[in-house]
């Protein structure tokens, strides 16, 4: 028995892994389709780029809401694990701050519309909202402070001002096709940064 059991185990260990890595990349095809379509894009449009079939789609999150809450998931985790992979991999932590606000802004822009597709669960949204700020706003943080530390950015800017700025920024984009917030918030880094002596 005990060998049975040792072989019946392997698949099922496999087939997670599998159905895992088939849900990541499903939540990365909505997000890059959210970004471009909004969060009410065609399911077909998410299968399509995801090599998927709509059913599986289905399978997976039977509600609209639940593929946007699972992708809104996905990009938090997302963002915050690659603040600390840019600290330590960028030419500078101005660099990994510039390249970790990028990342953030392609969240934003995908969260855009999150409220509509939750509706009346009011509730729901405020709970991913702390979820958000518990993961972010340490790794901006973090960000921020070796930036200082390097003597990059003038001290003072918390995290959260400035990610609520940022935010701020992207709210546009929603009703202005022509406006872009990256050009807005290349500025706003740009204010951060200490004058270079010569």
């Amino acid at each position: 028995m005990s060998t049975a059991g040792q072989f019946g185990e392997v698949p099922a260990r496999s087939k997670r892994a599998d159905a895992l890595r088939n849900q990541q990349t499903l939540l990365a095809a909505a997000a890059a389709v959210f970004v471009t379509s909004g969060v009410d894009a065609p399911i077909r449009e998410i299968a399509a780029r995801a090599g998927v079939g709509i059913g599986t789609i289905y399978r997976h999150f039977p509600a609209r809401a639940d593929l946007v809450v699972a992708v809104y998931r996905h990009q938090v985790e997302a963002c915050a694990e690659a603040g600390p992979t840019l600290l330590a991999n960028a030419d500078s932590p101005f660099a990994a701050l510039r390249e970790w606000v990028d990342l953030f802004v392609d969240f934003l822009v995908t969260k855009h519309g999150l409220a509509n597709a939750l509706q009346s669960d009011s509730g729901g949204f405020d709970a991913l909202h702390t979820y958000f700020l518990d993961r972010l706003v340490p790794v901006c943080t973090q960000l921020l402070d070796a930036a200082v530390d390097a003597g990059e950015i003038r001290p003072g800017t918390h995290a959260y001002e400035l990610m609520r700025g940022i935010g701020n920024l992207c709210v546009g984009r929603d009703s202005d096709p022509r406006y872009d917030p990256r050009r807005l918030v290349e500025l706003l880094l740009r204010g951060l940064r200490r004058a270079q002596s010569s």
